[in-house]
């Protein structure tokens, strides 16, 4: 169990909100549009978490070292920005977690690597959002995660030490962070790990299978 938790930081997609649909279907849009065959949800929901890069390679088999990759990588992002919160939906025991932090005086916040162009947005249009203390987006430092500059810079605007934050995310890299921050980490195993994901490899403090697992591993002050 965590002791002396100050502050509580999540990850965005796959941790928070289920984006996958929104996201597999930007993609899925530029296959149609080009006349090629529509796949389904389930062969983009492993890549979700890697936003376009994932999107593209799971569309079109692309890496970013493609030519094309820029451009097809707007148009992602275009097709994305236009249905940003159709689908997308927050995680079950998302609301009951937040309230369980809240209840307890512990403040808590969103680190992602979404851009702020995406995450602003849809964190004003997701009501539950409205409690959070900090939003730092993949933009808001010069350098995204795994890099520690979000989390800690997080830390900073709550006012918490990062000894006494712990951080929640379902891919590797926010353990990476977590870990570089000095921060707790948490693996939630419910999110988009990708394929063949092995998540013991990460050395996290902890692992969730569900949001409101995470109130087990905080300690009441």
């Amino acid at each position: 169990m965590f002791k002396n938790v100050a502050a509580v930081l999540f990850d965005l997609d796959g941790t928070l909100v289920d984006s996958a649909p929104d996201l597999g279907a930007a993609a899925d849009k530029m296959r149609t549009d080009r006349g090629l065959t529509s796949y389904s949800l389930d062969h983009y929901r492993p890549m979700a978490g890697a936003g376009a890069r994932g999107m593209l390679h799971k569309a079109f088999d692309m890496t970013p070292e493609h030519p094309d990759f820029p451009a097809m990588r707007e148009e992602f992002f275009v097709n994305y920005e236009n249905r940003l919160t159709e689908l997308t939906s927050v995680f079950d025991g998302v609301e009951h977690l937040l309230q369980s932090l809240q209840a307890r005086g512990l403040p808590w916040g969103i680190v992602t690597n979404k851009s702020a162009r995406f995450t602003d947005p849809l964190v004003r249009a997701t009501a539950l959002f409205a409690s959070a203390g900090v939003v730092i987006s993949g933009d808001t430092t010069p350098h995204a995660k795994p890099h520690p500059a979000p989390l800690l810079e997080a830390a900073r605007r709550l006012g918490v030490e990062p000894i006494r934050c712990v951080y929640v995310g379902d891919d590797e890299r926010d353990i990476v962070a977590g870990h570089a921050a000095g921060m707790s980490t948490v693996s939630a195993t419910y999110g988009y790990l990708g394929a063949h994901s092995d998540v013991s490899s990460w050395n996290a403090h902890a692992s969730i299978n569900s949001p409101v697992e995470l109130l087990q591993w905080i300690a009441v002050a």
